[in-house]
């Protein structure tokens, strides 16, 4: 039933795809000439693809286009054209490349990579925008934000949270754009829900995990989100495992990229949010059949932007309030530039991958 309501979108098939766009091969000498082709179908509607195709990130960028490609393969929509335009990783870039795909008659825009260049695509062109980054202030009328935000990582594990009858959280993480986003949605969160306002410390990354630990104590924190990763996020855990009343540890989807991380005693059983692991499997392998090779993480949201940009120039609007199964989990689309995401839910373990605990939901009409 849910694949049913995934597939109209995303169209994925259930077997193992072909190269979607095989390389070409010389003809031995003594075989027979091939008859023509068949001609190719008349193009309806072009999708810019804003990508880093030069630089540093052009590595990246070329993943990144492959699995845009699979993306268009699975639709089977012979009529969309993508053209790849190179942001060489800069704001200029990206306007420059939006401008020019604008200029060839492109519907919709799929990139671009960070919040700098989106920003400026966004000043740029009316053309709807699908973008990579995960900085969901970039969000607005016509910009779509397909990172995993700070927003969607902190509702997803206070909802958890919630169910256990948690009300009163607590928050250390750097005082930076990141930590300020954790925040923010943190309090946007208790203050919906009606519950108290959490505790909030804000500080450098060598800041004291003494005064940390005591600012969750006294705000009576039953749950705190550790919004640093590596051996920040063990610091902090140590000093709050050593409170009278141990608070429930929470962390964010950068410790998915830390499978030691549940070394660490005082986080063992500790949660935090991640991209659907059914989900991101199925587009890995996927990807890996078409392209021999294992897809980096950002190519899920090439995948994904490319998908919502082909349909939302082939049907001449995004595809609103319909909810589909991207590369990394459920995904909705609001009006606003806002995205509903469906994050799962993983525990550390010792000695192991963190462990499932909690399927990704498919966003509601309201709330993520």
């Amino acid at each position: 039933m849910l694949a049913a309501l995934f597939l109209p979108l995303i169209g994925c098939a259930p077997q193992e795809p072909r190269r979607p766009f095989p390389a070409p091969t010389r003809p031995a000498a003594a075989m027979p000439v091939a008859p023509p082709a068949a001609a190719p179908a008349p193009v309806t509607a072009r999708v810019g693809l804003l990508l880093p195709l030069s630089g540093s990130n052009a590595p990246l960028g070329q993943a990144m286009l492959q699995a845009a490609e699979l993306a268009l393969y699975d639709q089977g929509d012979r009529g969309i054209a993508f053209l790849p335009r190179d942001t060489r990783g800069t704001p200029a870039g990206a306007e420059a490349a939006a401008r020019a795909a604008a200029a060839e008659g492109a519907r919709a825009l799929a990139g671009p990579l960070t919040l700098g260049e989106t920003a400026a695509v966004a000043r740029a062109t009316a053309l709807p925008v699908f973008a990579f980054t995960s900085d969901e202030t970039q969000a607005s009328a016509q910009v779509w934000v397909l990172g995993v935000t700070p927003a969607q990582m902190v509702r997803r594990v206070m909802q958890a949270m919630g169910e256990q009858g948690v009300r009163r959280f607590g928050l250390v993480a750097a005082d930076d754009a990141f930590g300020q986003r954790l925040a923010a949605a943190m309090r946007a969160t208790a203050s919906l829900a009606g519950w108290p306002a959490p505790a909030i410390h804000l500080a450098g990354r060598g800041g004291d995990v003494g005064a940390a630990a005591e600012a969750m104590r006294a705000g009576e924190a039953q749950a705190v989100l550790i919004g640093h990763a590596g051996e920040a996020a063990r610091g902090v855990a140590q000093a709050l495992a050593a409170l009278p009343a141990p608070p429930r540890l929470l962390g964010t989807t950068l410790w998915a990229a830390e499978p030691g991380l549940g070394n660490e005693p005082a986080l063992a059983g500790a949660l935090f949010p991640g991209p659907d692991p059914a989900g991101r499997d199925r587009f890995d392998r996927h990807y890996a059949a078409a392209f021999e090779g294992r897809p980096p993480r950002l190519a899920g949201a090439a995948y994904d932007a490319a998908a919502l940009a082909a349909r939302t120039a082939r049907e001449g609007r995004p595809p609103i309030g319909m909810a589909f199964l991207g590369a990394d989990g459920p995904v909705r689309l609001l009006e606003g530039g806002q995205v509903q995401r469906g994050l799962a839910l993983f525990a550390l373990r010792p000695g192991g991958e963190p462990m499932l605990v909690q399927p990704a939901p498919v966003p509601g009409p309201a709330g993520s």
